[in-house]
């Protein structure tokens, strides 16, 4: 394979994601979540310090795609970390302050078929010392060794990705809905951070289709805790949970930072709970970058083999063309009018009733 070569040894291309519906938010239907936070003023003394606001110490345990039944699939032969410690608490509390603001809430709120609350587009405007958590090397650094591939986060509006689940009763049985109901996500690698006080929570694991169909669960985070997640080619579920007054998860996408590897990216999960001015232009940018450092790539590679008198290798450089191509028509795809994207109501329902099962699936085991 040319040096140039999109790398494709690890990756094979997964399904289309399911479409997701968006509901009006509206005011929430639950109160807001406790521990409401501080004016802006109040909390924001000093910029994110990686030596005095990261907690991560030791390697976690993780489980390989092959474990999970998904070998050859995905870009990492890893598929999922159990919990680890990230953030200190006075880092997490920080995080809270700004993406429980009044003016997050406000501005940053989306309810869909899939998830009842989420927070999405604050960093860096709204949450400057949640972006400069993400975006700090020494971060990337951990997110990427136990992801098993270089990793950056995929654009700045999946910074920080907020879903809010409240109980109201969690004295009594019922139970908080899940945060988020069964899906694949639209981006290769997710980092999932848990800002709430867990300690005392039932239930609430993150549970995974494997390739033959079962159901393997990963327990949950502690607050500061987070895992790692090759969410893109797993299904997976954050279940239920009990014995808690809410459940609130930040989740940071990422992308392979060398734009040579595969990248399976789309919008269709999360176009719907999206500024779409914004998230196209990032979007946009991003994608025509790498295409750029592909182009870029395959110049290089031809001049090379001419100047070293090596015959033009025609299979290979219409190869590497026709993947350009791809990459950009799926770029072209993922952007579409707003007038023109519409979910089927019974292809909704027909999802709705397998996602509902496989709950029922995923609390027995």
């Amino acid at each position: 394979m040319a040096a140039a070569a999109v790398q494709t040894a690890l990756h094979t291309p997964v399904p289309a994601i399911r479409g997701v519906k968006t509901t009006p938010m509206g005011k929430p239907k639950f109160q807001l979540p406790l521990q409401r936070p501080l004016p802006p003023a109040a909390y924001f003394k000093s910029p994110f310090d990686p030596f005095k606001h990261l907690a991560y110490h030791t390697m976690p345990a993780r489980h390989t795609m092959a474990d999970i039944g998904l070998e050859n699939q995905g870009i990492s032969t890893i598929g999922v970390s159990e919990p680890f410690e990230l953030f200190t608490p006075e880092a997490v509390c920080t995080m809270r302050n700004e993406v429980l603001s009044d003016e997050v809430w406000d501005n940053c709120r989306f309810s869909s078929s899939i998830a009842a609350c989420q927070l999405r587009g604050m960093a860096p405007q709204y949450a400057k010392f949640v972006y400069d958590a993400w975006s700090n090397p020494e971060t990337l650094r951990i997110v990427s060794e136990i992801a098993g591939v270089d990793l950056v986060p995929v654009m700045d509006y999946e910074i920080a990705h907020i879903n809010v689940s409240v109980n109201d009763n969690p004295d009594g049985e019922n139970q908080a809905a899940p945060v988020v109901n069964w899906h694949r996500d639209s981006y290769p690698f997710v980092c999932v951070l848990m800002l709430s006080d867990a300690s005392e929570m039932k239930g609430g694991e993150t549970a995974l289709k494997t390739g033959s169909g079962e159901i393997m669960k990963v327990r949950g985070p502690q607050m500061g805790s987070a895992v790692v997640l090759q969410g893109r080619y797993i299904e997976h579920i954050a279940l239920p949970s009990t014995n808690c007054r809410e459940r609130i998860t930040m989740v940071t996408s990422f992308r392979p930072k060398n734009p040579i590897i595969a990248d399976d990216s789309q919008l269709l999960t999360v176009r719907p709970v999206s500024d779409l001015s914004e998230i196209y232009n990032q979007w946009t940018d991003y994608r025509v970058e790498i295409a750029e450092e592909r182009c870029k790539s395959l110049i290089k590679g031809i001049r090379e083999k001419k100047r070293v008198g090596r015959d033009f290798d025609v299979d290979g450089v219409k190869g590497q063309l026709s993947d350009l191509i791809k990459f950009l028509q799926k770029t072209h795809d993922e952007i579409v009018d707003p007038a023109q994207y519409q979910i089927n109501d019974s292809e909704e329902e027909r999802e709705e009733q397998a996602s509902t099962r496989m709950k029922k699936r995923a609390r027995m085991t």
